[in-house]
């Protein structure tokens, strides 16, 4: 999926950077860093440990705050572009890995959940006795499964082909021209913020938070679970989100339709429960990733 940096220290001098000036967005950076926020509240004294580990000091613990790199590199790692979203044929409302994860020139396995699993392993494999542990730069690797496994939560990013994930879907979000993908993206969360949380995504993080605690208590446990033993699951998040697209993001919105509070007020309670289900996913894949950690430290 193309060559790793030889060193780290410029990605955090290139990252802070970015952060000044902004960079490109996708599930925009708000909704990349709730889904990170969310994720710390479930994370294991051992995933704490190792995720503060891979980080440097300048991210003052903050890993939320690092979870829009992935977007921020692309210009640099021209070949992570595919990696953000896995398409299926137009009005397909079903993914399946072997038929949909490739790039365009049909690479294999170059597509957001192929990405996952690779990073996954990646992660794995430099906490235990292997050699890739030389070949992978692990802080690279944790922060492409913190972008990528909340990417693939925004149901847009497992979409139809033909319209590039509604990226061609051109659309008027109350007066504002806009792709139906940045819609979902950024421009849902952006409203929510200014109409419902006096601009304070902290304070949106807070009420998913309590949704989790009081409204999907009994969801927690099929959400964090992975079948077969598996230490990440993305297959099962690609199949809810292409379901999702078809069902919410793609409905009422043709080319050139205005989209307004029957389609906010009806959309906004799908993207909050995907921010919720990313972080808790996120956190219980980092917890299964560094629970091996301790047990091949204890054998």
């Amino acid at each position: 999926m193309g060559e790793r940096g030889s060193g780290c220290s410029w990605i955090w001098r290139l990252a802070l950077i970015l952060q000044l000036v902004g960079g490109i967005h996708s599930w925009g950076q708000e909704g990349h860093y709730a889904t990170c926020k969310i994720a710390e509240e479930y994370l294991s004294e051992d995933a704490k440990a190792a995720v503060k580990e891979l980080l440097p000091n300048s991210s003052h613990e903050d890993f939320a705050s690092l979870c829009s790199w992935a977007d921020e590199i692309r210009f640099h790692y021209h070949w992570s572009g595919a990696l953000h979203y896995v398409d299926t044929p137009d009005f397909t409302c079903n993914y399946d890995y072997c038929r949909d994860c490739h790039d365009l020139h049909g690479h294999r396995d170059a597509c957001v959940t192929g990405a996952i699993f690779n990073y996954t392993k990646q992660l794995e494999d430099t906490f235990q006795d292997s050699p890739m542990i030389t070949t992978f730069n692990k802080t690279e690797a944790l922060l492409f499964l913190l972008h990528f496994i909340g990417d693939v939560h925004q149901p847009l990013h497992v979409a139809f082909t033909g319209d590039e994930g509604g990226n061609t879907i051109i659309v008027h979000w109350y007066r504002r021209k806009a792709n139906l993908h940045h819609v979902w993206d950024s421009m849902i969360i952006e409203t929510a913020l200014k109409a419902f949380y006096g601009n304070d995504l902290l304070f949106m993080i807070e009420s998913i938070n309590r949704n989790i605690t009081n409204v999907w208590t009994n969801d927690l446990s099929d959400w964090k679970d992975c079948k077969s033993n598996q230490t990440v699951c993305p297959d099962p998040y690609a199949s809810e989100s292409i379901r999702l697209a078809c069902k919410y993001a793609y409905k009422n919105a043709t080319p050139g339709s205005t989209l307004h509070d029957e389609y906010f007020l009806s959309r906004l309670p799908i993207v909050e429960k995907r921010l919720a289900q990313g972080g808790v996913r996120l956190a219980a894949t980092l917890n299964r990733i560094f629970s091996s950690r301790k047990k091949l430290a204890q054998a």
